[in-house]
């Protein structure tokens, strides 16, 4: 599903580029679960942004389900982001004035669907993360936990094919982080949704089907 062939990027700071991809090549099969772990600065979190198209690349390939990347416009990723890719963030990325309800509604109104469409699966896909008592609650309302599986609910309103987790349970305490990591690995087990999950936690990178070590901008251990 997921082909990323000598990928380069690069990024200008001084004289000197840094390369924070270097020749990267992996291939994600459909349904996997694959944990990318790395330090700070090991180049992960720029490539899971790279196969979720919020950057662009200096050289190399991408393609996802036959789709290449690098040939769409900024209104073809925008449609391949929204119809593809569910992303989840460590800092949970939500609205603060809007409930939970509205927050994973967000998508759908993009997407142009009817407003009792959206409801109903709205309502649905917060009963799927444990959350219909929290339909009309705010963030501030809501623990750190309870606002991580908006979050997943939002990304998985779209029905995506593929889920690009960085660090989603980076602010949350050990207890709440398995809860996350045991809804995503159902997720991934019974809807069949591609997984890749960036993290420095090698607890939660055991979740995974397989694990892939980048260093400095390169795969170490894990490609394939």
């Amino acid at each position: 599903m997921i082909s990323v062939v000598n990928l380069v990027r690069k990024y200008s700071l001084g004289k000197e580029p840094l390369i924070a991809l270097d020749n990267v090549s992996i291939s994600i099969s459909q349904g996997e679960f694959v944990s990318i772990m790395g330090t700070s600065g090991s180049g992960k979190s720029t490539l899971l942004n790279l196969i979720g198209g919020l950057d662009r690349f200096d050289s190399g390939e991408i393609s996802v389900d036959g789709l290449d990347i690098a040939s769409l416009d900024e209104n073809q990723l925008a449609k391949y982001r929204r119809e593809k890719i569910g992303f989840i963030f460590q800092s949970y990325n939500l609205v603060p004035t809007l409930t939970a309800l509205q927050n994973v509604e967000l998508p759908l109104i993009f997407s142009g669907i009817p407003k009792n469409d959206r409801l109903t699966k709205v309502q649905d896909m917060l009963k799927t993360v444990g959350l219909q008592d929290r339909v009309n609650h705010r963030p501030t309302e809501m623990s750190g936990g309870e606002q991580q599986r908006v979050a997943v609910a939002r990304a998985l309103i779209n029905n995506p094919a593929i889920i690009l987790g960085d660090e989603p349970t980076g602010n949350l305490d050990s207890k709440t982080g398995e809860e996350i990591m045991d809804l995503l690995t159902w997720m991934n087990k019974n809807n069949g949704l591609t997984v890749v999950m960036v993290t420095h936690d090698a607890e939660k990178a055991r979740y995974a089907d397989r694990v892939v070590h980048i260093k400095d901008g390169r795969i170490i251990r894990g490609e394939g």
